[in-house]
């Protein structure tokens, strides 16, 4: 493995992701579990890899006029996230021990790939570029850096200041921060 092919699969990954680590820490203050969220990242970003791969090698899996529509999953998960927050707001103290509201795997998998549907569009030219062996080193680089990303996540969720904010205001930004990203997801897509 070339270093300076390592170096540039940490910058890619950092660059194209840098907003998923205020989303794992929006999933972590909701009550996520590290073994869900990381599960779900996983799965979501596994998903985008899979098609960048194949779109890399040729075979187009996703088609280029069907990608804005993916907008549509955060923004089902924002719209029932702002439900269940308007439906329990006036009773955000007295969840029962043992119930978790957190999100499951596959809603943050589902976050995770419509988000990063717009990550396909960069990794595809780049790991076609890259040949096989190069196309390996960024997969492999992007795999253990999802760990870290949702490492992160979880330490912005746990400092007392972010976690005192998200505590308070969570449940309001996370489905507008869903919403958001599904709807420039679909301008985007509409706008080019």
């Amino acid at each position: 493995m070339s270093a300076g092919v390592i170096g540039q699969a940490v910058g890619l990954f950092a660059v194209t992701n840098v907003d998923d680590i205020l989303i794992l820490a929006l999933f972590f203050a909701r009550g996520g579990s590290v073994r869900r969220v990381l599960l779900g990242q996983y799965l979501g970003f596994a998903g985008i890899l899979a098609v960048a791969v194949a779109a890399a090698f040729g075979a187009t899996l996703l088609p280029a006029a069907a990608v804005p529509y993916l907008g549509l999953l955060p923004i089902a998960l924002g719209v029932k996230a702002a439900i269940q927050a308007w439906r329990s707001r006036h009773d955000q103290d007295q969840e029962p021990e043992g119930t978790s509201t957190g999100p499951r795997a596959l809603e943050v998998a589902a976050v995770t790939f419509a988000n990063g549907g717009d990550n396909i569009g960069v990794y595809v030219p780049v790991f076609a570029g890259a040949g096989a062996g190069g196309m390996s080193v960024y997969v492999i680089v992007f795999l253990v850096l999802v760990a870290v990303w949702v490492a992160a996540g979880r330490f912005f969720a746990t400092r007392p200041v972010v976690a005192r904010a998200l505590s308070r205001w969570g449940h309001i930004v996370l489905p507008v921060v869903l919403i958001g990203i599904g709807l420039l997801i679909l301008l985007d897509g509409v706008l080019e």
